[in-house]
């Protein structure tokens, strides 16, 4: 039980917690906002540099030939959770009203994660090479499909987002660029990106936790909180478990039913139903603004933390089955011998 306890309420959620009632009490304004706006945007673009520089050449080609898995995991990013965002409008556009219903729309527009989605696979004991493929290929692609579906099934008025081309060019200069770039650089600081992987995957929740706290500064600001109740908040996180639980019951049906081997069923799994906030985050300051910030990210920032919680017992519950699956194949195999 201990355990499970330490799997739902690691470092992280507890930080993220005391972040968010940071920016709440505390939120930055004035020179502070700037200052906090301009380190954002350094620490995005170094986590995207980072990212590019850890992606080999060899885990690109092992993981590209798996190309039905890369499909049907892109297909449940960018097709199937915009459609249960969509057929779920009827019931929560009454419960949360037009903003907080739009935070859920863009959440299930949103690309995949890329470190966790990778570590809960080979946690698991899924097919780690095509995770990474897909995970990073997600980031990539949903810089151009996020803003594009934010435009089409959003609709977000020119006066307060910025228009499908524009938010392209800003989310690829901010994303797109530095990971490019890092990726060109890996044959010169590979060796030491990955001598350093442990230490260096902490930029990424040091990066998650300044950009939520800037962005939640700017939303407090602009009044998140008094348009926002508890009640409406206590409805979103039922909304988010029930998606989650959706999602991965389909991407857990869908792997099996498709044919698919064990460990890419994992990978799948852990693939086709996470959201990345690393990524969200930045995106939602480039699509929203004013008091459609705050909102925008609400589900996210919730979502994400459901999300780690859960697949961090799945990812355990596989791993135990593997074992006892690798455990009954060693006692038949000496069945067999011993009756021969």
């Amino acid at each position: 039980m201990l355990g499970y306890l330490r799997l739902l309420f690691d470092n992280f959620t507890l930080i993220l917690l005391a972040v968010v009632a940071t920016a709440t009490l505390l939120p930055a304004q004035g020179q502070g906002a700037e200052l906090f706006h301009w380190l954002t945007v350094a620490a995005i673009a170094l986590l995207f540099f980072m990212h590019g520089a850890k992606l080999s050449r060899q885990a690109i080609i092992a993981g590209a030939t798996h190309w039905r898995l890369h499909l049907l995991v892109f297909g449940c990013t960018f097709v199937m959770f915009p459609i249960l965002g969509l057929l779920a409008k009827p019931v929560l556009l009454p419960l949360l009203g037009d903003k907080l219903y739009m935070g859920v729309l863009f959440l299930c527009v949103l690309p995949g994660t890329v470190q966790s989605a990778i570590a809960f696979t080979s946690l698991a004991g899924g097919n780690v090479p095509a995770a990474v493929c897909s995970a990073s290929a997600s980031s990539i692609l949903g810089i151009i499909l996020t803003p594009l579906l934010v435009a089409l099934l959003m609709q977000v008025d020119a006066s307060e987002g910025a228009s499908p081309l524009h938010s392209i060019g800003a989310i690829s200069m901010q994303l797109l660029l530095p990971f490019v770039l890092g990726h060109s650089m890996r044959p010169l600081i590979g060796r030491w990106v990955d001598k350093y992987k442990k230490p260096l995957s902490r930029l990424d929740q040091t990066s998650i936790l300044l950009v939520v706290y800037t962005a939640l500064s700017a939303s407090v600001v602009e009044g998140l909180w008094h348009t926002i109740s508890p009640m409406a908040l206590t409805i979103l996180t039922l909304v988010c478990c029930v998606l989650l639980a959706v999602v991965l019951f389909l991407t857990g049906w869908l792997g099996r039913r498709l044919g698919f081997s064990r460990e890419d069923q994992i990978t799948i799994v852990f693939g086709g139903s996470k959201k990345s906030m690393a990524t969200g985050v930045p995106m939602a300051q480039v699509l929203f603004a004013g008091t459609l910030l705050g909102p925008a990210l609400l589900p996210l920032i919730i979502f994400h933390q459901i999300q780690l919680m859960v697949c961090a017992v799945m990812a355990q519950h596989y791993a135990r089955q593997g074992e006892d699956i690798r455990l009954n194949s060693e006692q038949l195999a000496n069945t067999d011998q011993q009756q021969r």
